[in-house]
């Protein structure tokens, strides 16, 4: 299942619609990178909201797909971590290392706007 990605201003939105398998986790962390170094934005929002479940093979993803979105110029921000997902998460000794987070699409929005763009 592929996960759309939209541009929003100088940002990228990639909002999961349905659990991932490793597959799909792999495709959009390639995806990401070549949007983030193409279209010259300043920001990827991966928005899990959907997700009831994180693994520790999707947490690597994720925690990877930020520090190459980093490597090609955008800072990257994870939204919508549910409550049960962060305490299994954190019962399972899953980080999220260097990774910023956000409740929610807008909050995540926020975090990579410039300090002008407030």
């Amino acid at each position: 299942m592929r996960v759309p990605v939209l541009r929003q201003g100088g940002c990228l939105i990639a909002s999961v619609q349905d659990a991932l398998t490793d597959s799909d986790l792999r495709d959009l962390q390639h995806r990401l990178a070549e949007h983030a170094g193409e279209s010259g934005v300043h920001g990827v929002v991966i928005d899990v909201t959907v997700l009831d479940v994180i693994d520790s093979f999707a947490s690597r993803i994720v925690s990877t797909i930020a520090s190459t979105v980093r490597l090609r110029g955008a800072d990257a921000v994870i939204v919508g971590i549910q409550p049960e997902v962060a305490f299994a998460m954190v019962q399972l000794g899953l980080t999220l290392d260097g990774v910023r987070t956000a409740l929610d699409l807008d909050e995540g929005l926020a975090l990579l706007r410039g300090p002008g763009d407030r």
